[in-house]
């Protein structure tokens, strides 16, 4: 029962997050952020994003701009989910690196 929960509510930060990340990046031309996965404690009080970021040579910067501005993130996303949650859970982020490593092992077998 637990688990169904935190699928549901790890998909509906998934969803909100995408959507204030695309209004975000949509001000700088050449950049994409998406959210490939998000996980949620059973606790629901920490929100582990993982996200994609094109291209990736700007990844860092970007990773660190949003951490920067984390608080407001997390703002935002309260605005957006009152209605759903109580709680705003403790957000984290970090890079999704899979497809880069996909790419890497591409390369390597063609090798």
């Amino acid at each position: 029962m637990q688990e169904t929960r935190q699928n549901r509510i790890s998909r509906l930060l998934q969803k909100e997050l995408a959507t204030i990340f695309q209004g975000q990046t949509r001000m700088m031309h050449g950049v994409m952020v998406s959210v490939t996965r998000v996980k949620v404690s059973p606790d629901l009080s920490i929100c582990t994003a993982y996200l994609s970021i094109f291209p990736s040579d700007k990844g860092e910067e970007i990773l660190k701009n949003i951490i920067a501005n984390e608080k407001t993130i997390r703002y935002d996303l309260g605005q957006r989910v009152r209605n759903q949650l109580r709680i705003i859970p403790e957000l984290r982020f970090f890079i999704d690196d899979s497809l880069d490593y996909i790419e890497r092992i591409d390369e390597l077998l063609k090798k």
